[in-house]
């Protein structure tokens, strides 16, 4: 028996030994390693640095996050980062407010960055031509990027337009969801999300809440 147990012993230890053969010290924990990959797939989350990127405006030029500057040509203190579209009545209800919020916060160091995530062989009217008539019509502030085979939005895990993600200096998310309670009537507006987060970063606080509910249309995708 004893010897039955020791043969027993040894094939599993060796069976263990050529399991771990090879493998990486960052794959120790399938836990720890499994969370950065879920992150990289399904966004971001508060206190998370969000990723740069480098997208098309409407006016042709290509523009990095972090190269945006304020209205006043320095370094933002913040970036109002806005998921949004053309043909979303969501978007369209919101629009004026996104301009609004652009001419309030941009001289206070906090520009809108708008980002189109929608595919135009689903929804055409989300062209890149689309975008640059609607922009200009609209006289929009702004950038207004196009997240060109959609490699953006996943990174930061929009799931709607409008959505707005509040970013610090160093590009960490500060406040993630909608621009207000009233995503389809300004009229109706009683409590501004977004400038209430703002208002707390300006005076060294946390913003609360730091997440609310993005109400709007899904993001179309192929």
């Amino acid at each position: 028996m004893k010897y039955y147990m020791l043969i027993l012993f040894l094939a599993l230890s060796v069976s263990l030994m050529a399991c771990n053969d090879g493998a990486p010290a960052s794959q120790a924990g399938a836990e720890t390693s499994a969370q950065p990959a879920a992150q990289a797939a399904y966004g971001i989350g508060i206190g998370d640095k969000a990723p740069d990127f480098e997208l098309k405006n409407v006016d042709g030029e290509m523009y990095a996050l972090s190269s945006i500057t304020d209205a006043n040509g320095n370094k933002p203190k913040g970036y109002i980062v806005i998921f949004t579209c053309n043909t979303c009545p969501y978007a369209v209800a919101n629009e004026q407010r996104i301009i609004g919020l652009h001419n309030k916060y941009a001289p206070q160091g906090y520009p809108v960055v708008a980002v189109q995530p929608n595919d135009p062989a689903v929804q055409p009217g989300d062209s890149f031509a689309a975008m640059q008539k609607r922009a200009k019509e609209k006289g929009y502030p702004f950038l207004y990027l196009f997240d060109e085979g959609q490699k953006v939005f996943p990174q930061y895990g929009a799931t709607r337009t409008p959505e707005v993600f509040l970013l610090d200096n160093g590009l960490t998310l500060r406040y993630h969801g909608a621009i207000d309670d009233s995503p389809r009537d300004e009229e109706g507006v009683q409590e501004k999300f977004l400038e209430k987060a703002i208002e707390a970063m300006e005076n060294g606080g946390n913003p609360s809440p730091a997440t609310t509910k993005a109400v709007g249309c899904g993001i179309k995708t192929a």
